[in-house]
């Protein structure tokens, strides 16, 4: 079977939270503790949110999916921005957030991210978003570039913890 991209179901909540496991690690800052990413993993990424993340309406989650086998994965949050330094700099609205973007590391370099992101902008614009935007580590090049590339720009920056420390991020936006 070829690899396609669906919308993930309760049924893949404990593969998605396995393959969050090894991705979310790549996209911490160099100097986070693997504690705090543990803590944060157990905290977000666990099974269980996954269940909870899939039940709820207002959030999609898109997987690359290759026979049963996920290999990569989005969350869409179609809600307005609950934190005000995001919310003050977005313009397209209604927006829908990219949570998550993450794709396992032995398919990077394939186009598959790039494959998921189109399939992400293209869900939230089929649901009515005239934006879509996300907030990436400032210290993440390699994830700033690729949103760049896929057509996202910088409008502002918003603090994120990890576990016991304070990340800074940059808010990016793509206008639908």
């Amino acid at each position: 079977m070829a690899e396609t991209i669906r919308t993930a179901t309760a049924d893949d909540a404990g593969k998605l939270a396995e393959l969050a496991a090894v991705t979310f690690p790549l996209a911490c800052p160099p100097g986070a503790s693997a504690a705090d990413i543990q803590a944060h993993l157990e905290k977000t990424l666990a099974e269980a949110n996954f269940v909870d993340y899939l039940a709820d309406p207002h959030i999609t989650v898109l997987v690359l999916d290759d026979d049963g086998q996920l290999n990569g994965y989005t969350m869409l949050i179609a809600k307005p921005a609950s934190d005000p330094d995001v919310a003050s700099v977005l313009s397209a609205l209604p927006s829908t957030e990219l949570s998550k973007c993450y794709v396992h590391p032995d398919h990077h370099g394939q186009g598959a991210a790039s494959r998921l992101m189109r399939a992400s902008v293209a869900d939230a614009e089929e649901k009515g978003a005239a934006g879509v935007w996300l907030s990436v580590n400032s210290e993440n090049a390699k994830a700033i570039r690729f949103y760049e590339k896929s057509g996202f720009q910088r409008v502002g920056t918003k603090s994120f913890k990890l576990g016991d420390t304070v990340e800074h991020d940059f808010v990016m936006e793509h206008t639908l």
